[in-house]
């Protein structure tokens, strides 16, 4: 299974209006807000940079979502670690999670099946 690039960063902050006008000062534009302390920006054709608000209890995480072809078809090399396999998500798309061999997490993302 190859990816096919680059689909987003998913950012947690705990002050999301902070996070929103630091992105856009360097030149990404807010494509929507939630309404409940997230939403997303883009900077041309890349990808898009998601930003929710977490409470401060947590730790502020940077997650790298690559976009995949196909949601029935996970690595099969032993490199890569299924951690959670593909689930539907309540934003239309259907998510992964796996682990390389330095223990870093990546999401892969796919279009749903229907």
């Amino acid at each position: 299974m190859a990816t096919e690039g680059i689909e987003a960063l998913f950012l947690t902050t705990h002050n999301w209006g902070k996070a929103a006008r630091f992105f856009q000062t360097l030149g990404y534009e807010l494509e929507f807000e939630t309404g409940h302390a997230s939403g997303q920006l883009r900077n041309g054709d890349g990808p898009y940079v998601f930003i929710a608000e977490v409470p401060e209890d947590q730790e502020p995480e940077t997650r790298v979502v690559l976009r995949a072809r196909d949601a029935e078809a996970l690595p099969a090399d032993p490199s890569v670690e299924v951690v959670t396999p593909y689930e539907d998500t309540h934003y239309g798309t259907r998510e992964a999670t796996v682990r390389g061999p330095d223990g870093r997490l990546w999401t892969l993302q796919a279009p749903t099946a229907h």
